[in-house]
C-alpha cells in the first residue's frame, strides 16, 4: 500500500512519487517550494510504510497504485522510480496529467545500461545479504562530499529494497515508448551529468519520446543536492504556470 501525506492547501495540487531508497526528508525535496497542495507518496518498505509483498516490484503495479491516489490531480513530480512509474501510468493512460516533472530517470524503453544495472544489481546482493558495509561502500561514491548522514541514511534505507533493487536493474518502464506520442501533457525531463545510476542519455530519450517535452541538464551528478535551490524555483515555476 502506498501512503500519502499532503502538505498546503488549494490548486494546483502536485503529486510528488519519489525516487527508490528515498528517506522521508530526501522524499519531500521535490516538494518545496512549489505552491499550493503537495502530496508526497511513500512507497511500500520505504519510512514509516509497510514491507512490500513479493513481486511487488513491477513498473505497471506502482503505475496503477499511484494511478489509484492521483485523486484528481493533473500534475506531478516523479524521481528515478518514481519517474519511471509515472512514465509507464501515462503510457497506459495518456490524458492522466497536464503536467509531469521527470527528474532522473534511469530507464525508459530498455533496460539500464550495463554500467548502470551492474551497479544496482550489486547493490541489490549487498542488501539481501545485510551487508552494510558493503551497501554503504557502493552508496559513497553516488553522493557528492558534504551531505552529513545521507550516506548512513541511504544505506539503512536500501537494506530493505533489495528485491526492488533487483527488479528494477532489469525492468523496462515504457516496452512501447510510442505509447507515449499521445500524451498531451507538457513534461519537464531533468538530466544529471556524470550519475551512475541515471544515465543522461535516459534523459534525452525520455524528452525526445513525448510531445510537448522540455530537457534541463545540471552539470553535476546529484543536482537534487548541488543544485537544490535551482531546481525549486525550476519546478516551481514550472508547475505554477496556468494551464
Amino acid at each position: 500500500m502506498i501512503l500519502a501525506r499532503s502538505y498546503g492547501t488549494g490548486d494546483p495540487r502536485t503529486l510528488v512519487v519519489p525516487g527508490l531508497g528515498a528517506t522521508a526528508g530526501e522524499a519531500r525535496i521535490p516538494a518545496s517550494g512549489l505552491p499550493s497542495t503537495r502530496t508526497v507518496l511513500t512507497l511500500p518498505s520505504h519510512a514509516d510504510n509497510t514491507d512490500a509483498p513479493s513481486g511487488y516490484w513491477r513498473y505497471a503495479t506502482l503505475a496503477r497504485d499511484v494511478a489509484a491516489v492521483l485523486g484528481g490531480t493533473r500534475r506531478a513530480v516523479g524521481v528515478s522510480l518514481g519517474a519511471a512509474a509515472l512514465c509507464a501510468l501515462v503510457a497506459a493512460d495518456p490524458t492522466a496529467l497536464d503536467r509531469l516533472v521527470l527528474l532522473l530517470p534511469g530507464a525508459l524503453s530498455k533496460p539500464r545500461p550495463a554500467p548502470s544495472a551492474a551497479l544496482v544489481l550489486a547493490m541489490a546482493d549487498a542488501a539481501d545479504a545485510g551487508d552494510r558495509a558493503g551497501l554503504r561502500a557502493l552508496v559513497a561514491p553516488t553522493v557528492p562530499p558534504g551531505t552529513g548522514s545521507y550516506v548512513e541514511d541511504r544505506t539503512a534505507a536500501l537494506l530493505r529494497l533489495g528485491p526492488a533493487l533487483r527488479a528494477v536493474a532489469t525492468e523496462v518502464p515504457v516496452p512501447d515508448p510510442a505509447a507515449l506520442a499521445d500524451v498531451r501533457a507538457r513534461v519537464l525531463v531533468v538530466a544529471a551529468t556524470g550519475d551512475p545510476v541515471h544515465p543522461a542519455e535516459v534523459a534525452e530519450e525520455a524528452a525526445a519520446a513525448f510531445p510537448r517535452a522540455e530537457l534541463v541538464r545540471y552539470d553535476s551528478p546529484a543536482p537534487l543536492v548541488t543544485h537544490r535551490r535551482e531546481l525549486r524555483a525550476l519546478l516551481a515555476a514550472f508547475l505554477g504556470r496556468p494551464d
